[in-house]
């Protein structure tokens, strides 16, 4: 009669004790999406007790697709780099829990394929931070170092914009979208909270853009920059003039940055705008006061000047020179052009009073043949003009 007994005690005993029952906002996420309950069971009865905050937060905001295809031993692997960099670096203890569970745990920013990297980045730009003692300054040394430490430039003939980190390093090239995931996650890996922000399609122009926005403790506040920063730091760059014309509460024209918090907003992809699976944040109004003062003033027009060599089968190639902007002999401007790798929509942007004509020249040793030249006179309802210069 024991062997029976026994059977019915053990019937009763819980599958899990109660230290590893699943907390009830995990079941409910399991029985409301139909996640993998096996998968996330396996995740949170193996995450260290100090870890799950961070493993609760991350299973209850992931997108129904993680949910029920990611295996256990990719969130373990993830949550334990995640808190071994914050442990590390001398600013870990600095970032409140919860900007670094919604900006630095997370795997992924976008609806990128869920790559691996953790590992292979810490151990890259943990050496690039160096003896860094601050936010500020391993942000520094990596932004400046991660172009040529992954081999990854700008390239509109990359496959997608929104390839995965290991892809656009396979490539060597990425889109604008592509090269921030690549910046997010070199920057999460060191435990620098970091998310994308963008805008589907800007008021002054053609096209989108995405960049990189960072939270460092000595700010306490988010501040912009991009894969490739702009030499005045953060919260400076060729964006700000146009993103200071978003439109709040617009999906195409307002500025957004990423969040893994579920919020009641989306981030828009345009690649896919019909994906509302990334949550996001308005933060138009932000760009809107940062980019004020750069906004173009009545009677001014700005030149949007792209230079290209003509290459021998026809084809065009963007290029770096030097352009100065004449009025006859006198030369009121001068700049250069972004190159082949910059993002197509940033231009060397140059403001002139309307009504007054001007030359637009890429010089010479002789002032009077320029190697390539563009005689142009802004109206007075031009608040923009595309210049473009093509040199054989």
């Amino acid at each position: 009669m024991r062997l029976p007994l026994l059977v019915v005690c053990l019937l009763h005993i819980p599958i899990f004790s109660a230290e590893t029952t699943l907390p009830p906002t995990l079941a409910m996420r399991i029985e409301k999406e139909q996640a993998s309950s096996k998968e996330f069971k396996t995740a949170w009865q193996q995450c260290p007790a100090e870890q799950r905050p961070g493993m609760e937060f991350l299973l209850i905001h992931m997108s129904t697709r993680d949910a029920s295809s990611l295996p256990s031993e990719f969130l373990l692997e993830n949550i334990k780099l995640a808190y071994q960099a914050r442990q590390e670096m001398p600013w870990g203890k600095d970032i409140p829990d919860e900007i670094f569970f919604n900006d630095v745990l997370p795997y992924a920013v976008l609806d990128e394929k869920r790559d691996n990297w953790r590992a292979d980045f810490y151990q890259r730009f943990k050496k690039i931070a160096g003896d860094a003692t601050t936010s500020s300054q391993a942000l520094e040394r990596i932004n400046a170092a991660i172009a040529k430490e992954l081999g990854v430039e700008y390239n509109t003939k990359r496959r997608a914009p929104n390839q995965g980190p290991h892809e656009s390093m396979k490539l060597k090239m990425a889109s604008c979208t592509g090269l921030s995931i690549l910046l997010a996650d070199a920057l999460r890996s060191v435990c620098i909270p970091c998310r994308i922000a963008g805008t589907a399609m800007w008021t002054t122009k053609e096209g989108n853009h995405n960049w990189n926005e960072v939270w460092l403790p000595e700010h306490k506040r988010w501040l912009f920059t991009e894969y490739h920063p702009d030499k005045n730091g953060l919260d400076h760059g060729w964006l700000m003039a146009d993103a200071a014309r978003g439109v709040p509460g617009s999906v195409a024209h307002g500025v957004y940055a990423t969040s893994w918090k579920k919020t009641n907003a989306h981030f828009p992809m345009i690649w896919n705008m019909r994906d509302t699976s990334v949550a996001g944040v308005d933060v138009t109004q932000r760009y809107i006061d940062l980019g004020a003062k750069t906004m173009i003033q009545p009677g001014d027009c700005e030149l949007r000047i792209d230079a290209f060599l003509l290459q021998a089968d026809g084809s065009k190639k963007r290029e770096a020179l030097d352009v100065e902007v004449r009025q006859f002999d006198v030369v009121v401007a001068k700049g250069k052009t972004p190159s082949t790798t910059a993002d197509m929509n940033d231009f060397l942007s140059i403001r002139v009073p309307q009504g007054v004509r001007y030359q637009v020249v890429i010089p010479t040793d002789n002032p009077n043949r320029p190697r390539a030249i563009e005689a142009i006179a802004p109206k007075n309802k031009d608040e923009f003009l595309r210049v473009k210069l093509e040199v054989k």
